[in-house]
């Protein structure tokens, strides 16, 4: 096995079927990875190792899933150089998924967090292949075939509409 590039993390076990889309499009992407929980508040020992560690055992993204108050991300990347993106994840004791994604989004200045939309993990992976394929020539042929296999099914769409 070769070395994990993205370092998947979130809160909870519970946010494992969001976060899984992102596993799946870096697998599919041919982006190694590794996914684990971390969590901000019941053991935030853990998460500043995790984030202390990372670069150093080669992770060059990590992309973060929370829900609820949703520090995790916005705690991970005040602890590292590396980007950082942020998956709001709709939990059960989430306010309609808001809390999570203003808890994400509106960092303060200095320490930034790329954020996609509400349990989006699957955009949070292909960006994470997209920040490691400027330095990876495989992962950038694999991101422009899956962008031409996502043309082609709107093409194909469309022409079962009739246009």
């Amino acid at each position: 096995m070769t070395q994990p590039k993205v370092g998947i993390i979130m809160g909870s076990k519970s946010d494992l079927p969001v976060m899984q889309d992102a596993a799946d499009v870096l697998k599919a992407l041919g982006v190694e990875y590794e996914i684990t929980v971390v969590s901000a508040h019941r053991t935030p020992d853990r998460m500043f190792t995790y984030a202390r560690e990372a670069a150093g055992r080669g992770i060059k993204v990590i992309i973060a899933g929370a829900g609820g108050a949703a520090h995790l991300p916005g705690m991970v990347a005040s602890l590292t150089h590396l980007p950082v993106i942020g998956v709001p994840v709709k939990s059960s004791n989430s306010i309609d998924g808001w809390d999570s994604i203003l808890s994400i989004l509106q960092m303060p200045n200095g320490i930034p967090v790329a954020t996609v939309a509400l349990n989006a993990a699957k955009n949070a992976g292909i960006l994470a292949a997209q920040i490691i394929s400027t330095a990876d020539e495989t992962v950038v042929k694999n991101l422009i075939a899956f962008k031409e296999d996502l043309k082609k099914k709107v093409e194909e769409s469309a022409e079962e509409m009739g246009k």
